[in-house]
């Protein structure tokens, strides 16, 4: 699929009842990366090799997506779930704790994993996806909501799938190449991909069933305690989906938290960005070095 696969290995892992898929390279300590939505595995595609030199990297297509299991019950989409499943992922691996990278949906996932298992995690990188409660606090002003109108949209039952799925999935290509600042990132190579993953029988539902199950969870209005984690928060600064403003006083949830915004790049930050998302994850991990 790309020039950059190099010896990196497609598996799966059997966890939580489902069997996930997930591409691998590298060994050492563990290192799991989480993707967003409408992505998969493949988002991670500039920093598997990189980061492989001193991890075993496994980089995931979480429940529902690509070639992971697609349970079709809508209640199988909820957070215990998804963070069930990474916990699932560390133990059958044989890994005591993993450093956690999470990328919108995979941040979210990486931030409720941080608070339920902080034992398991030794680091934490997030993507351009806010902590929780700056995140609930952000769906309460008139702007975010804004930002956030396709929430509501895929409430809707059939609609959104065939929104989605409609002019050979048009949708998929606007929302990188028109959220890009770099329209240059997404070859037709890389949107194909996106696509073909996105047209997997029962994919899109599932995907959308993410958004569906979010009002009825506790994620959103819960009260969140003070992290001990050291956690890093990299953030493309023109990301129309998720305002600026949502970085600001995450220190207040995080003991040992730094955040390095990335100015001209979209939400789409480990891809239009990968050089220096890969310094700033780096530098991270070197001053608080791992011994996973």
């Amino acid at each position: 699929m790309s020039v950059l696969e190099g010896t990196w290995k497609h598996e799966y892992v059997t966890t939580n009842g489902i069997r996930l898929h997930y591409v691998t390279q590298g060994e050492g300590p563990l290192m799991i990366l989480l993707h967003g939505f409408p992505e998969f595995w493949y988002s991670w595609r500039y920093q598997i090799p990189e980061f492989a030199r001193d991890f075993k990297v496994i980089a995931l297509d979480l429940r529902g997506y690509n070639n992971s299991d697609k349970p079709e019950a809508q209640s199988a989409y909820v957070m215990d779930e998804f963070v069930q499943d990474i916990r699932g992922v560390i133990q059958r691996l044989g890994y005591s704790k993993c450093v956690l990278v999470g990328h919108d949906w995979g941040g979210a996932i990486a931030w409720n994993f941080a608070y339920a298992y902080p034992e398991l995690v030794e680091r934490l990188i997030v993507l351009n996806l806010p902590h929780p409660a700056k995140f609930s606090q952000g769906l309460q002003t008139p702007q975010q909501l804004l930002r956030s109108y396709y929430i509501f949209l895929f409430q809707i039952p059939w609609l959104p799938e065939f929104l989605l799925q409609s002019s050979d999935y048009q949708f998929i290509e606007t929302a990188f190449k028109g959220m890009a600042v770099d329209k240059t990132t997404f070859t037709k190579a890389d949107l194909d991909a996106y696509k073909d993953a996105a047209a997997k029988r029962g994919a899109l539902t599932a995907m959308l069933n993410y958004y569906r199950n979010i009002f009825q969870q506790k994620i959103i209005n819960k009260k969140w305690s003070v992290l001990e984690v050291p956690t890093l928060m990299i953030w493309g600064e023109e990301d129309t989906a998720l305002g600026k403003e949502l970085t600001y006083g995450t220190e207040a949830y995080v003991r040992n938290f730094q955040i390095k915004y990335i100015p001209n790049c979209s939400h789409w930050v480990q891809q239009e960005k990968p050089q220096l998302v890969n310094q700033y994850m780096r530098e991270f991990l070197d001053l608080n070095s791992v011994t996973a």
